[in-house]
């Protein structure tokens, strides 16, 4: 029993302490965002939402609210909160992550992407 205890322990430290992606290169994520997504998407606290809500705060917020935009029903019913992993599932195809979501982009396929893009966002929207 107490072995069972310290190796399910172990585990939770691991995953606990353990980034949830490799690491990105925030530079790069930043030259994606105004690339791929600024058009639609502002950061600035208090910024105005476009074609896109506003991405100030965005981890650790549920998704549909927040961000000044009337969201989709669809991403207000999906129960996402948003945290490393979850945007990664988005962006790589977020017709398929939330089907119905009123997001027109065909998704961010490359993983070395996805990275820069998270590791951006995280400092771009504290």
């Amino acid at each position: 029993m107490r072995e069972t205890f310290a190796a399910a322990l172990s585990v939770a430290v691991v995953l606990i302490t353990a980034p949830a992606l490799a690491g990105g290169d925030p530079a790069r994520g930043e030259r994606l965002f105004n690339q791929q997504c600024k058009a639609c998407h502002t950061l600035e606290k208090d910024g105005a939402s476009a074609a896109g809500p506003n991405l100030r705060g965005v981890f650790g917020r549920k998704a549909g609210t927040g961000g000044g935009y009337q969201s989709s029903d669809a991403m207000k019913s999906s129960g996402i909160v948003w945290d490393d992993q979850t945007l990664v599932e988005y962006l790589k195809n977020p017709k398929a992550k939330v089907p119905g979501t009123k997001m027109v982009y065909v998704g961010l396929g490359q993983e070395q992407q996805q990275e820069d893009m998270i590791s951006f966002l995280k400092k771009a929207t504290q």
